[in-house]
């Protein structure tokens, strides 16, 4: 029998540690004692002076970036837990919707100057990423509707049908930016960056996977009747409807809000949820709160692989998750014992 509470206590412990690493470990290694003297500094008021060159690296550069990843793993994570649970599908994943797409299309628009000067001069770079991926799932969502019911295979059918034609729009207007340095900047935001994180960065996003986090914990005896199908969920009185469109607009505010913050980053809400139903079983009650974690653990491990791997140079994260993720995933794909669901 699988043992949740001993997952649970093992992942909290490894993402402390991890969140650790990641604020020691960097092109200039802090010590472990340094890094304890500036947190017991900002948090608790205690020792005496530091070094203020160290005090920037670890309290004003990683551990934001680090906090961060935590809140996108982790988010990303479990709006993958509801996509797969949305469409009883175990391919399906936070961008399914086109909310991706649709919030790069916004930032390229925006950052290459393709947007009317009067509507430019009152967006930021986030939030044109953030009306991009709403104008994207509403158009998805309007799609697929049939009546007063969402239909499943109509809602596929029209995401993979707008990422298509917003990833061509993103296409366009890069290839269409007389701006090399400009172009090159939106393109490493495209594949997913939490570099020049800052504390002021933090409060939405971790306000929206707060938010997705909590309502998925409360759904979770819903969530496990519609792995059974529309129609027993329905028999078990389970607003079935109203939880799908609830699920769509959960995923459409925590994806929107985390891609305006950190670009695309893909394959964490594919593998993550899959990894710890592996460990802990189907139930959304103890799986959706263990693949926060989980996804935390793995975006921070990613990142700090982003920004050392290479000397001097920094990889956009989701060329990381993407190497990691898509051979765990035909592996994962092989094995006989596996089902989803």
């Amino acid at each position: 029998m699988k043992r949740p509470w001993t997952t649970g206590l093992g992942l909290i412990g490894v993402l402390a540690c991890t969140v650790g690493v990641t604020v020691a470990f960097g092109s200039t290694a802090i010590e472990w004692g340094d890094v304890y003297r500036v947190l017991g500094h900002h948090l608790l008021g205690l020792g005496g002076s530091v070094n203020p060159v160290v005090d920037r690296i670890v309290w004003q550069l990683r551990l934001p970036r680090a906090l961060l990843a935590c809140l996108v793993g982790g988010g990303l994570s479990i709006i993958g837990v509801a996509m797969q649970t949305l469409v009883r599908n175990p391919l399906a994943e936070p961008y399914i919707l086109g909310i991706s797409s649709g919030a790069s299309a916004g930032a390229s628009f925006f950052y290459l100057g393709f947007l009317p000067p009067l509507i430019s001069k009152t967006l930021s770079m986030p939030i044109a990423a953030f009306l991009g991926g709403l104008a994207s799932i509403a158009i998805v969502y309007l799609v697929a509707r049939d009546g007063p019911r969402v239909s499943v295979a109509r809602l596929l059918l029209a995401g993979v049908a707008m990422s298509a034609l917003m990833a061509s729009l993103t296409s366009f207007v890069t290839f269409s930016s007389p701006e090399p340095d400009k172009l090159r900047a939106v393109l490493f935001w495209l594949l997913g960056s939490l570099s020049g994180t800052r504390w002021e960065q933090l409060p939405i996003p971790a306000l929206a996977t707060g938010l997705g986090l909590g309502t998925m914990v409360l759904l979770a005896r819903p969530l496990d009747a519609m792995l059974m199908g529309e129609e027993p969920a329905q028999s078990l009185g389970m607003p079935v409807e109203a939880l799908k469109r609830g699920l769509i607009v959960l995923a459409a505010l925590v994806t929107g809000t985390l891609v305006a913050v950190s670009g695309a980053i893909g394959f964490v809400g594919l593998i993550v949820p899959h990894a710890v139903r592996l460990l802990v079983g189907v139930p959304h009650r103890r799986l959706v709160p263990l693949s926060f974690l989980a996804g935390a653990i793995f975006l921070c491990w990613a990142d700090l692989a982003a920004r050392t791997i290479l000397p001097a140079q920094e990889l956009p994260v989701g060329i990381l998750t993407a190497l990691c993720g898509v051979p765990f995933f035909l592996v994962l794909l092989r094995r006989r014992n596996y089902h989803f669901g």
